[in-house]
């Protein structure tokens, strides 16, 4: 189907094809100097010491739990209102998850009275997610998890350029993660990126990235070494260099392509505030030290409104929306495996979340064929 105002786009032009173009003339394809420069870069626009490109955010997660030495036998505590990837890259490792519930519908991230509630002997570590790139409650999260000496994983896949009191989130915790899929804020098609401060965890992750091994291609091309060995077990996680340098030209736009995204999630907030639906994060990122990078824009439908009913009409007026998300503990796999989890805010915001389009170049002719498609179909015409 052919939209005519679709859930996402990308920003890409003739910047992105000449750094394509770029690598391919080069004839070097795999992780290498364009990877380590967007590393370079990306770690110097959060202010954190090491960050290493992977495949994906799932691997990023995965590598954060692997690297904090979570395994067989710990508990990790976490939302279930996120996408799915936070969660299985726990049971990647052989641990479990405990999930948590949600503040309500002002903020759809984790409550940090949830966390301390659900910790136990074996609680290893919390992942926050920063749901539609709006900061999590970091100062009482990190009391609580200093508190019970647990480590602190940040999904920022919504939230590259995000802060909260000055300070960029994925470097409040221990790890942070994010991606770079094709609808984020800053978009490679696939790939993420895994950031920490901690040097204990930069070497875990630098040997797990690549097989274990202790050289890379790069390194014995250049003649660094001619041989190399194998540690520990480790996976091919790297990131390469189309990737990596569509990711550079996408940095340098992030700035202000997150900007336009605050200008028309504002607009959507003036333009629907009379028409029944609940809009989250109004009063949460007016806050001075809230920068979020607004990623969705979720609202919540009335709670007689049918949502697929609702979803519908905004697919015949030719308007892409989605479902952030079903929670994670309603899946069959979950029910097989956690069975009984019952997170009463978590059910009831998401049965009544829908999420409208947003992307940085929506015009403003755009937004408004969604408010007045919105407007007709809870209006009943």
């Amino acid at each position: 189907m052919e939209w005519r105002v679709p859930l996402a786009d990308l920003d890409f032009g003739e910047e992105e094809n000449q750094a394509v173009l770029g690598v391919l003339k080069s004839r070097w394809l795999t992780m290498g100097a364009i990877t380590q420069e967007f590393e370079r870069r990306f770690s110097e626009s959060l202010g954190v010491k090491f960050a290493f490109g992977v495949s994906n955010a799932t691997v990023a997660l995965h590598l954060a739990c692997l690297a904090l030495g979570i395994g067989e036998g710990d508990e990790v505590i976490l939302p279930s209102l996120s996408f799915v990837a936070t969660s299985n890259a726990v049971l990647y490792t052989g641990a479990k998850v405990c999930f948590a519930d949600i503040l309500g519908v002002e903020e759809l991230t984790i409550a940090p009275e949830e966390i301390e509630r659900l910790v136990t002997p074996k609680t290893r570590a919390v992942i926050v997610m920063h749901y539609a790139g709006y900061p999590c409650r970091m100062e009482q999260i990190l009391v609580i998890a200093q508190k019970h000496g647990l480590a602190v994983i940040e999904d920022a896949a919504h939230a590259p350029g995000a802060r909260l009191a000055g300070r960029a989130l994925g470097t409040w915790g221990d790890v942070g993660c994010f991606s770079f899929f094709g609808n984020k804020n800053l978009s490679t098609g696939e790939g993420g990126m895994l950031v920490t401060d901690r040097e204990d965890i930069a070497q875990k992750v630098r040997s797990l990235r690549s097989h274990g091994m202790t050289s890379m291609t790069w390194d014995r091309h250049h003649g660094h070494a001619y041989t190399y060995d194998v540690l520990e077990l480790g996976y091919n996680y790297r990131l390469d260099e189309i990737r990596s340098a569509l990711g550079l030209v996408q940095l340098e736009k992030l700035n202000r392509n997150n900007a336009r995204r605050e200008d028309i999630t504002e607009k959507y907030w003036e333009s629907l505030q009379h028409t029944g639906l609940w809009m989250p994060f109004q009063e949460w990122s007016k806050l001075p030290s809230v920068k979020p990078a607004y990623h969705i824009f979720p609202v919540l439908l009335p709670e007689t409104t049918n949502r697929k009913g609702f979803m519908d009409g905004l697919r015949a007026e030719g308007v892409q929306t989605s479902i952030h998300y079903p929670p994670i503990h309603s899946f069959t796999y979950y029910q097989n495996h956690y069975p009984n989890v019952h997170l009463p805010i978590t059910e009831a915001i998401a049965s009544r979340e829908v999420t409208l389009p947003l992307y940085p170049t929506m015009n403003n002719q755009a937004q408004q064929t969604v408010v007045q498609a919105i407007k007709r179909i809870l209006n009943g015409n």
